[in-house]
């Protein structure tokens, strides 16, 4: 495979490519199913997020099953706790400290999950983004976790995308900065979840859109 391309007008083409081709593979369909339940149940949650920064909900669904399995007890940035400040890179997020204040004995209470999501999507520029066609919500995901693979691991295309998928055999990084060639995903990729999501997204907004068409038919 030839070094994936660092311009964006190629980026964008490869990126659109990987997506029309991409297939989940037969023997990972329940996996990616199961997580795909347990986001779509919080879409409202996300919706709330969205609506304020102005992007699509399932993006960051995505990110959150990526950096913290979907829990809501866990920061957006990176998955660490939201009982304090982030440990791991983007470290002490968010900077404001918790809307929920300090308990009686004068110890700061948890972050909530929606501050600590907006916090981390506008460190990413997320409310800045106009552009949330497929191969750029495939870049932004993939930059959420890093290029490496992009720059020094050309031959791999991001598992982080593609784990589950006909794009994805192995090779990842299994540390920071540390590769193994022969080391496999086993984390659901967001390209998965993304074409779920976005699928069934499609299938809920026609469904309100035909209720609230059958509601207008039967005012008086």
């Amino acid at each position: 495979m030839p070094a994936l391309p660092l311009i964006w007008k190629d980026i964008q083409i490869q990126n659109q490519k990987l997506w029309d081709t991409m297939q989940i593979k037969p023997e990972r369909k329940a996996e990616c199913e199961k997580r795909f339940l347990q986001l779509i149940a919080n879409r409202s949650k996300y919706l709330e997020v969205a609506n304020i920064i102005k992007m699509p909900w399932y993006v960051i669904a995505c990110i959150h099953s990526m950096e913290a399995g979907g829990n809501f007890s866990k920061h957006l940035h990176n998955g660490d706790s939201l009982a304090k400040r982030t440990v791991h890179v983007p470290a002490r997020r968010p900077i404001a400290d918790p809307a929920a204040g300090k308990d009686k004995d004068g110890n700061w209470l948890p972050y909530t999950w929606k501050e600590s999501a907006l916090d981390a999507l506008r460190l990413k520029g997320c409310d800045k983004i106009t552009d949330w066609s497929i191969p750029r919500i495939l870049y932004l995901m993939e930059g959420y976790n890093g290029y490496g693979y992009r720059q020094y691991h050309p031959n791999v295309n991001t598992p982080y995308l593609w784990s589950f998928t006909n794009h994805y055999v192995k090779g990842k990084y299994v540390a920071d900065g540390k590769w193994d060639a022969n080391a496999v995903s086993l984390q659901v990729g967001a390209a998965c979840l993304l074409k779920l999501l976005i699928e069934a997204d499609q299938k809920i907004v026609a469904k309100e859109k035909e209720q609230a068409e059958k509601a207008k038919e039967q005012k008086p």
